[in-house]
């Protein structure tokens, strides 16, 4: 059967949606007698009535009703391929899921960059808390925090994060030496130990930690920059805040913790999506990071 006629098979599938000849004929710009004997060429060809004819309309028979969902989905399915092609080239997706510290901080600032260099692929974001399953989320990439080791990905460092305190200017002014952050609320990430480090670099005792802990960085610096507390908080992500003033930084202290890194599963053949992405964020993580004020 794979000699079959691809407007026949296409006369069909319109036929049967509308269960008429002349909407179908309407609907690919030819004939109702041209539909009609297009069927009739499929029906002959498979040696069974594919239609009822009625007084009033068409019914599908068995076979019909049989053949139709089968022919809907192919064309279905060609029709979407063919819409993904743009001036030559054809459309790709990217599926990325990003912690939403990274998001908001660093990637979707600079994103405009990269759509406007590959306008034919389709980029999805979905913000995420740093838990991600790759395979099961169907993400081509995800941007984590952390060392870099998660089993069965491929793993490359994208900027190192050292944290300092931040909060807002009129909570600055009470600060002079890393001892006074003994009588402020302490605001903490729900990665455990992260201000000892601090205070150790600091050469500082730690305070008995009572602050909330929040479970994203982005709240954590709301919180501070509303003057609830001072936060934890990696420089290279809030450069906007403290460009802006929002927040500042009272001390000169800072503390690496980690790295955000560009993670995809070992198993996943490289689309040129997905290589476009990875060669640009590569680069512009290359660039040189701006002072801070």
């Amino acid at each position: 059967m794979s000699n079959l006629p691809l407007n026949a098979l296409r006369s069909f599938e319109a036929a049967a949606r509308h269960l008429s000849f002349t909407k179908a004929g309407l609907e690919l710009r030819v004939s109702q007698a041209a539909v009609s004997q297009q069927v009739r060429t499929l029906e002959e060809s498979l040696g069974v009535k594919l239609f009822k004819r009625l007084t009033r309309g068409l019914a599908l028979t068995e076979e019909g009703e049989a053949l139709q969902p089968v022919i809907s989905s192919a064309f279905g399915q060609i029709n979407q391929v063919l819409d993904r092609f743009e001036n030559g080239r054809m459309r790709e997706s990217l599926a990325i899921g990003v912690v939403g510290t990274f998001a908001s901080g660093w990637l979707l600032p600079r994103m405009g960059r990269f759509t406007s260099s590959h306008p034919h692929i389709d980029v999805r974001i979905f913000a995420n808390n740093n838990r991600v399953d790759l395979g099961g989320e169907g993400l081509d990439y995800a941007i984590r925090f952390g060392d870099g080791a998660w089993h069965g990905t491929n793993a490359e460092r994208l900027v190192e994060a050292h944290f300092t305190p931040m909060c807002a200017p009129v909570v600055a002014k009470r600060l002079k030496d890393p001892v006074d952050l003994h009588k402020e609320v302490l605001l903490r990430s729900y990665r455990p130990g992260e201000w000892a480090h601090w205070f150790e670099v600091a050469k500082c005792r730690e305070p008995r930690m009572t602050g909330p802990t929040f479970d994203s960085s982005v709240s954590l610096a709301h919180a501070a920059a509303q003057g609830a507390g001072v936060a934890l908080l990696p420089v290279v992500l809030f450069a906007d805040d403290l460009s802006r003033k929002r927040l500042v930084c009272p001390y000169d202290h800072e503390v690496f913790l980690g790295s955000y890194w560009l993670t995809s599963l070992k198993s996943k053949r490289l689309s040129h999506a997905m290589t476009a992405f990875r060669d640009w964020i590569l680069a512009e993580c290359k660039k040189k990071r701006p002072r801070n004020p």
